[in-house]
């Protein structure tokens, strides 16, 4: 589904948003196909992130334009180390990655002050892997339908915490098997 001028950006970045999520909630496609399909279709789309968030809908077009790019060169930089290809190819789409997650996480704090923090709940999750455990917590908007996030950002998880928003314990995911299914 490409975009579709007249029927709106953000219609059709919703739309095909929300027909990817059911997709692989119904277990039609798989984790892997879920995240190449958001990667096709941001880079079909042709529109980079806003600079300035003024609404809802831009601030999570951003966070699913960084976050798309950040797990789509993370898991390209696991498919050649998996693969034996030389390490520089490894290293460069890892940071690829990494610079993504933290423009992701940027646009998360960009969004979150749009809504002046209200409404928004953020815990750790309990996870599978011992990476990633008391290190990745999932933040979620409550007054809107598939907005969560997540982040294992300190300086974000920091800011969470001075803003009140921040639950402490751990609980599960609201998209546990997303979460903890390897891809």
């Amino acid at each position: 589904m490409a975009y579709n001028s007249r029927r709106g950006l953000f219609d059709t970045f919703f739309d095909h948003r929300n027909s990817l999520i059911i997709q692989y909630k119904n277990g039609d496609i798989s984790k892997r196909e879920f995240l190449e399909g958001n990667f096709d279709f941001v880079q079909e789309m042709h529109v980079k992130p806003f600079s300035k968030v003024d609404s809802y809908e831009k601030g999570m077009y951003n966070y699913q334009y960084y976050n798309v790019l950040a797990k789509y060169y993370t898991m390209l930089a696991k498919d050649l180390k998996r693969e034996g290809k030389p390490e520089k190819y490894y290293i460069y789409y890892l940071n690829q990655g990494n610079y993504y997650y933290h423009e992701k996480d940027r646009a998360t704090l960009q969004l979150l002050r749009f809504l002046n923090f209200e409404n928004v709940e953020a815990y750790f999750i309990k996870v599978e892997s011992k990476f990633l455990k008391n290190k990745l917590y999932e933040i979620v908007l409550m007054n809107y339908q598939y907005a969560i996030f997540h982040s294992k950002s300190k300086w974000l998880l920091d800011i969470l915490k001075k803003e009140g928003v921040f639950v402490e314990g751990t609980k599960v995911s609201l998209i546990d098997e997303y979460i903890n299914e390897k891809y």
